[in-house]
């Protein structure tokens, strides 16, 4: 695994440009997010897909959210209804993971049952210069060992990912706790994981 480390606030292009190498050639890396690490790659790659899916010891129907560079990139991905954005767009970018109804250029293997997907756009320059380089949504399921907890060190992560992922950029440890996952995929919102972020706004409809 190749390892790197950034500026948190002024991330060294030339290593976000190895990343997003990685993933054109189908490869899986380990990057930040406003929250916790992530696991990543392209979303339209079927096989860097699966991949992540046996690192994560998942099936095929786990929900594995995505991220979009901004807000204007989220309808190519999903149907966003007026209450939606409105509400999106005071909270993103931010720890913030949004259910919505999928739209037909998601690959079906991110869709639930109920034809939903979940995108974020975390507060990261990291996460969103990975996104905007690439020019496709990436795949953001946090880092965690087999017990599913969740891991917050690069150097333990280092450890255990070593010959899981082609690659890992760091910003050192992060403290944070998961994203806050809203359901917007009906009239009415729902609060699925309290996690980071301030969610007050969507207590009314509880």
């Amino acid at each position: 695994m190749e390892f790197y480390e950034l500026h948190p606030v002024t991330p060294q292009l030339r290593f976000i440009n190895k990343a997003v190498e990685v993933m054109k050639n189908g490869g899986v890396i380990i990057y930040p997010t406003d929250t916790v690490y992530g696991i990543g790659c392209d979303i339209f790659n079927k096989e860097a897909l699966e991949r992540v899916y046996y690192i994560k010891q998942e099936t095929g129907t786990k929900l594995f959210s995505f991220i979009c560079p901004d807000l204007k990139d989220i309808a190519k991905y999903a149907k966003v209804s007026d209450f939606a954005y409105k509400r999106m767009k005071k909270l993103l970018p931010g720890p913030y993971t949004f259910v919505l109804p999928a739209a037909k250029e998601v690959p079906k293997t991110l869709w639930t049952k109920r034809k939903t997907v979940g995108i974020r756009i975390p507060d990261n320059k990291v996460a969103l210069s990975l996104a905007k380089e690439l020019g496709n949504p990436i795949i953001s399921t946090s880092v965690t060992n087999r017990k599913g907890d969740v891991l917050f060190d690069p150097e333990e992560i280092k450890v255990i990912f070593n010959t899981q992922v082609d690659l890992m950029l760091s910003v050192g440890a992060l403290e944070g706790v998961p994203s806050s996952i809203i359901d917007l995929s009906s009239e009415e919102p729902e609060i699925i994981r309290e996690g980071a972020g301030d969610v007050s706004m969507f207590y009314a409809y509880q």
